[in-house]
């Protein structure tokens, strides 16, 4: 596809890498001519120097011909006139990124209708949420969620001594015969799709599907469950902050926030009144000793530096805090996050990526099935796709048993209605379901993709 993308901040180049890997042909506007140098010597892709709001340059990029134009520049007007103008163009869709919490639900809705936008993406509420059902559900190192809200996904570190050590799937099944599946392994540098021989380990991190409802309960008979986090610390007045803030305390968590910048503590005591707003330097570990960090629920770093989220979270983890997180963009300070003991990490430039590439797939989808939701698992290795299934689909009403299914896919759940089902060999696929499937190594486009035509 032809994919044009106007900015290249450091969330622009994320999505630009993440649409080349997917094969698309991609355009990359900046009006930044050191930039726009840059971006040309480091990706195989069109580069244009020039506004996304100048419709010469527009037309240079070729936005008359393009299948999708993504602006997301550090400016909601330019992304939003940049959408529109493609657009009027000829462009088919169009996706703004748009920031200030000012433009509520309503007055989004309102935007996208008038400037015929495809869809809106917001980073820091994107990543508010996320961190929300993270300490939602402090046993998780990630939590992803499907069918709008019926379904999830849980990646979870078994730490030693746990109770699932040297035990095989099998006889987990046998102990515990719930609704929920083990679909993912992550074990050192390798990736396994397990079957039900596999023999998990203290030190792996496990990918655990089951229904929404059920997950708490679940979690609290396989002995992995932590306390849901009520006094929650945040570092960084930040976006990100803010709508993470709003969450916590409409579902009744108090919540502390420490900045370093007085005008911005003053503007967020005005914003949130029932949130605790300290001003100081989190770095001066006298402070954080002060403000209570031995006896907090949880401790989430959100400043905007990847290095003192890092070294601060690892101060948390040295003083016991059940749950740390830490907001880190640059990819190369993952593993040391790992290293530090920091397992959940949280990303908005991967996060805007996968929404990127999740929207092009949507795109690209054959008859019979489209993506409804995507994500990336064990940082990167493995995708879980959701799939809606229409009746023209062609492996509908055929038993998993007989479906030659290649390897390294599970169909890890269907949603029938409001039912959740943890298919066996016997249950099949109909038309209207949801389709949950991880895949590892392989890219699909089309719920029909999962069967090996050699077989």
């Amino acid at each position: 596809m032809k994919i044009i993308v106007v900015g290249c901040g450091k969330i622009g180049c994320t999505i630009i890498e993440s649409l080349l890997a997917e094969g698309h042909e991609i355009a990359a506007m900046d009006n930044n001519p050191e930039v726009v140098t840059e971006i040309a010597n480091i990706y195989d892709v069109m580069t244009v120097c020039g506004s996304g709001t100048d419709s010469d340059a527009l037309i240079e990029a070729k936005a008359h011909q393009c299948e999708l134009l993504i602006a997301v520049t550090g400016s909601d007007e330019f992304n939003m006139l940049s959408c529109f103008l493609a657009r009027r163009l000829g462009a088919k869709h169009t996706i703004a990124r748009i920031r200030n919490p000012e433009y509520n639900d309503k007055s989004l809705a309102f935007l996208k209708k008038e400037l015929n936008l495809s869809m809106t993406i917001n980073p820091e509420s994107f990543v508010a949420k996320e961190l929300f059902n993270l300490l939602k559900l402090p046993s998780a190192v990630k939590v992803e969620t499907f069918s709008r809200g019926d379904f999830e996904m849980v990646e979870l570190r078994l730490k030693e001594n746990s109770p699932l050590d040297g035990v095989s799937l099998i006889e987990l099944k046998r102990r515990h015969p719930d609704n929920f599946l083990v679909c993912a392994v992550e074990r050192g540098n390798m990736l396994y799709i397990p079957d039900g021989n596999f023999v998990l380990k203290s030190g792996d991190k496990i990918g655990l599907t089951a229904s929404s409802v059920n997950i708490q309960r679940l979690l609290k008979k396989l002995g992995l469950l932590q306390r849901q986090a009520r006094n929650v610390m945040i570092l960084g007045a930040t976006r990100t902050s803010y709508y993470l803030a709003r969450l916590l305390i409409a579902g009744g968590n108090s919540v502390k926030i420490i900045d370093p910048d007085r005008e911005r503590c003053k503007e967020f005591s005005e914003i949130l009144p029932e949130a605790v707003i300290i001003n100081g330097d989190a770095a001066r570990q006298e402070l954080l000793l002060e403000e209570g960090i031995k006896s907090i629920d949880a401790f989430v770093t959100l400043t905007g530096m990847d290095e003192e989220n890092m070294l601060l979270s690892y101060f948390a983890n040295m003083h016991q805090v059940p749950k740390v997180i830490a907001k880190i963009n640059r990819t190369e300070f993952m593993d040391t996050a790992v290293k530090l003991g920091i397992d959940t990490v949280v990303s908005p430039m991967k996060t805007v990526a996968n929404v990127a590439v999740r929207y092009a797939r949507a795109l690209e989808n054959s008859i019979g099935s489209k993506v409804e939701t995507l994500y990336k698992l064990m940082n990167g290795n493995a995708e879980a796709l959701e799939f809606k299934v229409t009746s023209d689909c062609k492996i509908i009403k055929i038993p998993f048993k007989d479906l030659p299914t290649k390897q390294n896919i599970l169909v890890a759940g269907i949603i029938r209605g409001r039912k959740t089902i943890i298919p066996s060999g016997d249950d099949m696929i109909l038309p209207d379901d949801r389709v949950v499937i991880i895949s590892a190594g392989k890219r699909l486009n089309d719920l029909s993709d999962i069967i090996d035509r050699q077989r």
